[in-house]
């Protein structure tokens, strides 16, 4: 039983979820200023269904920045909002689905 998802009852190696989620979904892409100066950019609107820890580790590797997971949303040091949208675009996610 731990070879097949729960969700759509396929084999893992066929599963489909993550790719269904990922067409369905609106991520929300800003820079916010926090205090002393600093920037930060955050990632919103990530289903369930999409591993967010795996999409922080690819940014934080891409953009070469320190980064946290805070609930479902992705926070990045730094103000790379243009940058992230390239790194989404590059993981899959079309850009219907990223509002900048």
């Amino acid at each position: 039983m731990s070879d097949t998802c729960m969700t759509c009852g396929l084999p893992k190696s066929l599963c489909v979820c993550e790719t269904i989620a990922k067409e369905a979904e609106k991520i929300r892409v800003s820079v916010i200023k926090r205090r002393y100066g600093k920037t930060i950019t955050t990632v919103e609107g990530l289903s369930k269904d999409v591993d967010p820890k795996k999409i922080l580790k690819e940014l934080k590797m891409r953009l070469a920045c320190g980064g946290t997971l805070k609930d479902t949303t992705i926070e990045l040091q730094g103000g790379h909002k243009d940058k992230v949208v390239q790194a989404l675009l590059k993981l899959g996610f079309s850009r219907e689905q990223i509002e900048a």
